[in-house]
């Protein structure tokens, strides 16, 4: 009705919203042959992580939307990619994959993906690089809601609040008030994406679709979106395209940004997260009269409107007067943004969309049944594995490590020398967004993060893979030399992964966790405070990157016996950013644990620890 090619929706499970209503398999079956009684494609969201017990029923619902003439699935976890090798539908990388290079898009088109949805945090200069010479299918989001944190590799939710985003469950406490040293507001909080000045330009670029992201939203905002786009899409920009705009606006507005499609800048608007409506202007309120004049919108009869001071909802009303416009309740004199939160064209929108078709189907699931390779481990000696970004920190870890990740990429060659003549094992650890593929290592061992950096280091010594790669059940197909587990996982699920899968496991267990890696330009630095008093350190990187750290250390030293008798190689001690002294009290707590040594490690970092997900999982 809007004029969409395609719709994406999801089940009941495995999709990245499980707070919306969602689809049962009846309804799947009924969506999708409406759909395409009307010409329009379906997409299914499959984009979650999956533990290992679940795995049959992800594929069993992949093989589901096979039978019912789905146009394709969409899917995140790289596990589930390789379960769908012989199921017949087109796979999709959902933008939780987090492909963002052109060795990400040659990876996924090598391993059976016929498109990829593109990372949201890409610029146009970097989209100009990638998508002309892409081998498969590329999807640009060019419409709604956005992550503050790199797509895939938001652990906020999950660590602060035990709702995963990787699961479909995030909190978002992204739109929550924070404060720093500097300021104070929604600083996390982005405003939605409003890509439609850079349609024309995607197309020339050869991008295959753009994505309008309303899943939360109204029937009415989906609508709208919609049609705006494909009215600007076809070149159609007169009174039915400007009327639909001035709709959108109203209907669901939190404050709109191109994202990082125009000019470098931030996405935040920090004032408020929610949707106010859109804004017309600053007015004064006298005698409960609001003065009008300076508004260039017009306000018409049966508008809603909203009156905030600052943060502060004063009230909303619905217009019954224009001459003058009176507020029908007591409201102190002064000035206030106003916001118009209702047109009354809106009810026509939701009479011509009407009541939803009623959906149904009768095709029958048909179970899968998954046999996990069985790779029993021996018990070993617990290696120690150190993250480090500074060659100082590096110095005092070397007599407890047994490898050392090296994130810092300007003193690399350094480091390496340093390490290699201690006689420990120097693995480069490389960023975790890397659009242009600069960052390469096909000599030393080194540790990558997203699927493209596996391609483009196939020829490294060793391939080490750390936890953004969101490993989280038994199946994952990179053939690694070690790979670092999710931080998301319980110790039930690592028991179960390490006796499925064939390489060495490494599981984090100390150190503060990377919650967001971020590109908005306009964090800096700081201290980040939440309502409830916890204080997330944050530092920018000389890429410009900010990487927001958890509040606590994460301190699972008491659990290494339990860890080795699971199978587990290796534990992750990530000291960067952190003194020498806190490196080699770690080191010694790991070798010879005692309670003082414990009690010293705790008088560093502060008075409490986190098990992180050890225990709950997600």
């Amino acid at each position: 009705m809007g004029g969409a090619d395609a719709i994406y929706l999801a089940g009941k499970d495995f999709g990245a919203r499980a707070f919306a209503g969602n689809f049962s398999d009846a309804e799947l079956e009924g969506a999708v042959g409406y759909a395409h009684d009307h010409g329009v494609k379906v997409h299914v969201t499959v984009n979650t992580l999956v533990k290992g017990r679940e795995m049959g029923d992800a594929v069993s619902l992949v093989r589901f939307l096979a039978d019912i003439g789905a146009d394709a699935v969409i899917v995140q976890d790289l596990g589930l990619l390789k379960c769908l090798s012989s199921v017949d539908i087109p796979k999709h990388a959902s933008t939780q994959m987090q492909v963002h290079s052109l060795e990400g898009l040659r990876w996924c088109a090598e391993n059976g993906l016929d498109r990829a949805v593109l990372a949201r945090e890409l610029t146009m200069g970097e989209l100009s690089s990638i998508v002309p010479e892409s081998p498969i299918e590329t999807e640009v989001f060019i419409q709604g809601a956005l992550c503050y944190c790199v797509s895939g590799g938001c652990l906020m939710s999950s660590h602060i609040g035990g709702r995963s985003g990787n699961r479909g469950s995030c909190a978002q406490p992204c739109r929550k008030k924070y404060t720093t040293e500097a300021r104070s507001g929604y600083l996390l909080s982005c405003a939605d994406l409003f890509g439609l000045d850079y349609m024309d330009e995607l197309r020339r670029l050869g991008v295959t679709s753009l994505k309008i992201e309303g899943r939360m939203r109204s029937p009415a905002y989906s609508y709208l979106a919609t049609k705006v786009y494909s009215l600007a899409d076809k070149g159609e920009r007169g009174k039915e395209f400007d009327d639909s705009l001035e709709l959108l606006k109203t209907v669901f507005n939190r404050g709109t940004c191109s994202g990082y499609l125009g000019r470098f800048e931030s996405p935040v608007q920090p004032m408020y997260p929610d949707n106010r409506g859109f804004l017309l202007g600053e007015v004064k309120v006298r005698d409960r009269v609001v003065e009008i004049g300076q508004i260039r919108d017009p306000i018409g009869i049966r508008d809603g409107l909203s009156l905030f001071d600052g943060d502060v909802k004063a009230g909303g009303f619905k217009v019954s007067d224009l001459d003058p416009l009176r507020v029908p309740f007591k409201i102190p004199d002064g000035r206030y943004s106003l916001y118009r939160t209702y047109d009354p064209r809106i009810d026509e929108i939701k009479n011509l969309i009407g009541s939803p078709p009623k959906l149904t189907g009768s095709t029958q699931r048909r179970p899968a049944k998954m046999k996990p390779a069985s790779c029993p481990k021996e018990m070993s000696r617990m290696q120690l594995s150190y993250y480090v970004s500074s060659i100082k920190t590096m110095e005092a870890a070397l007599p407890y490590a047994d490898r050392v990740y090296f994130d810092n990429m300007d003193k690399i060659e350094e480091a390496r020398e340093v390490c290699t003549s201690a006689g420990r094992e120097f693995v480069t650890l490389l960023p975790r967004f890397d659009p242009s593929d600069e960052f390469r290592e096909n000599e030393h061992p080194v540790m990558v993060n997203t699927v493209g950096q596996y391609r483009a280091c196939k020829g490294a010594k060793r391939i080490y893979g750390s936890h953004v790669l969101n490993a989280f059940n038994g199946y994952f197909p990179l053939q690694l030399h070690q790979l670092t587990l999710s931080t998301e996982m319980s110790k039930v699920e690592i028991s179960e992964m390490s006796s499925h899968c064939p390489s060495r496991l490494e599981v984090m267990a100390f150190g503060r966790t990377e919650l967001m890696l971020t590109r908005d330009p306009g964090m800096d630095s700081c201290t980040l405070s939440d309502e409830r008093g916890a204080s997330f350190p944050v530092y920018k990187d000389k890429r410009g990157y900010s990487h927001i750290l958890n509040s606590v250390d994460l301190y699972l030293v008491d659990s290494i016996q339990d860890l080795r008798e699971m199978g587990i190689s290796s534990v992750g001690l990530d000291l960067r950013k952190r003194p020498p002294a806190l490196a080699k009290a770690v080191g010694e707590m790991c070798l010879r644990p005692d309670r003082a040594k414990r009690e010293r490690i705790t008088e560093m970092c502060g008075s409490s620890f986190t098990r992180g997900l050890y225990q709950r999982g997600v």
